[in-house]
């Protein structure tokens, strides 16, 4: 829903745009399921933001366009995650009508093994409705340079 916002004044999703970034998600995770990455890619905007850490204690980030992030999402994704136990609570921050920082609290259980992480992606309202633009985890930058000012 496109809606004017002052500069100065808050943006309060309504149940509608909560309701949308729920569906988007719903979508997401029903993909992921079935490893279905190339259609995981048409719900983004690329290139694609990332930002991560590296070992030694430094922030890292690239940009990835939809080849590299079809290559390295098959990947990590493998056969899909069906064969996990995914839990996540989802707190979406509306920056405005049409950008939503949604930070997402995990717990994954994959053969026995349990892993509990924190993310956050930036999704952005497109005419084709939700799509993701910025994803920010730890942990990735493993052979990343890092990030330097200026």
């Amino acid at each position: 829903m496109q809606q004017d916002n002052e500069w100065n004044e808050p943006f309060t999703p309504s149940a509608e745009d909560l309701a949308g970034v729920d569906a988007w998600f719903a979508e997401y995770d029903a993909l992921a399921a079935r490893g279905a990455v190339e259609e995981i890619a048409d719900l983004a905007v690329f290139p694609l933001n990332l930002a991560t850490d590296v070992p030694g204690g430094f922030g890292a980030v690239a940009q990835w366009d939809r080849a590299e992030f079809v290559r390295v999402m098959t990947e990590v994704m493998g056969g899909g995650t069906a064969g996990m136990e995914m839990k996540s609570v989802r707190t979406p921050r509306f920056l405005t009508p049409n950008l939503v920082l949604v930070e997402t609290e995990a717990t994954v259980t994959a053969e026995g093994r349990r892993q509990s992480m924190r993310y956050a992606d930036l999704l952005v309202r497109t005419e084709g409705g939700w799509a993701f633009q910025t994803m920010v985890q730890g942990g990735w930058g493993h052979g990343w340079p890092p990030a330097t000012r200026g």
